[in-house]
């Protein structure tokens, strides 16, 4: 009973497309979709940032899958303008949607001008959003003044259920905060010794419901395919905190990648050209205790991928579905 997603990269591919290759997904035996939020790329090479948003509503309603979106309430967005569109896509698409909420990167927030507080700080910020969502979801009027402000926000049209906020996490030490208001945790593929550290910190903190696992790959006929592909288009996304949350450009992520080695990147994606390591690989996440698989082939051109794994590599899992979504 595994459930294997198929991620929307927003940052590599627009919206038109990445409709057409979700869609695609959902016939090759994908069971599942979560979608990227960012206001830019995170490189020239990428060279695409939809709205997420925009694209949610379209996605949910010519498939049948559930989908999540991560987001980082309190700076670009309000909380009150983050909870509205949760409650507009659960009501209309119920059990269908689950929203991580995060602290947020500079190269997405710094577009409102405002100063890019520490990480603290955004820490603090992060729960209060979540507390003012909440309360909003559950139809409270709601007025605070703190890291954010709100007056008297009232939500009028609420879903039947409360979808799932869930905590985006990294590190330990985020996965573990995390616990204390999250309906279920989702990271990025590590180490397995990392990962195993976040699930644990998530877990030991009292952090209950799915844990979703976002996992980075690169296949393609020959290794060497795979590995071009990866290194083109990924070189910029293997640096660690708090390097890939304080960098505020495309041109500063292109710079300090310059000289990023192949090598380094399959640090950070699964490349292989061998669809049988591929396998190997999902098995291992599923016995760590991942619950829900979102596989991101970071290349640009996604039929090629999904058919691949369409045909080899999802019928060994017989994916499922999620339970419903809801808190």
């Amino acid at each position: 009973m595994t459930v294997i997603g198929f991620h929307c990269s927003h940052e590599q591919i627009s919206p038109a497309q990445l409709l057409l290759d979700v869609q695609h997904a959902e016939q090759a035996g994908f069971t599942a979709a979560m979608s990227s939020d960012h206001f830019s790329p995170w490189s020239e090479r990428q060279g695409e940032s939809g709205f997420a948003w925009s694209f949610l509503g379209a996605a949910l309603a010519t498939t049948h899958l559930p989908f999540g979106v991560v987001n980082a309430p309190g700076q670009r967005y309000h909380p009150a303008i983050v909870a509205q569109a949760i409650a507009t896509l659960a009501q209309m698409f119920p059990g269908r949607f689950w929203a991580a909420l995060g602290s947020g990167e500079a190269s997405n927030e710094r577009v409102t001008g405002e100063a890019w507080p520490r990480k603290e700080v955004r820490d603090q910020r992060l729960v209060e959003c979540v507390d003012v969502i909440r309360r909003l979801l559950s139809g409270e009027e709601v007025s605070h003044d703190g890291h954010v402000h709100v007056n008297r926000a009232r939500l009028w049209t609420l879903p039947d259920t409360v979808p799932d906020l869930v905590g985006p996490a990294v590190t330990p030490e985020t996965a573990a905060r995390h616990a204390a208001w999250a309906d279920g945790l989702v990271t990025v593929n590590q180490s397995k010794d990392t990962l195993r550290k976040v699930l644990d910190a998530y877990r030991e903190a009292g952090g209950r419901g799915p844990a979703r696992l976002q996992i980075h790959l690169s296949w393609a006929p020959t290794e060497g395919q795979a590995l071009a592909i990866a290194h083109d288009q990924w070189r910029s996304n293997v640096f660690s905190p708090p390097i890939c949350w304080d960098l505020e450009s495309v041109d500063a992520f292109d710079a300090v990648s310059e000289y990023v080695t192949p090598d380094q990147v399959k640090k950070s994606v699964n490349v292989s050209g061998d669809l049988g390591r591929h396998r190997q690989w999902l098995h291992e996440y599923i016995e760590q205790g991942w619950d829900e698989l979102y596989l991101h082939f970071v290349g640009q051109q996604q039929r090629g991928f999904i058919d691949a794994f369409g045909e080899n590599v999802l019928p060994e899992f017989s994916p499922t579905a999620p339970q419903e979504v809801n808190a």
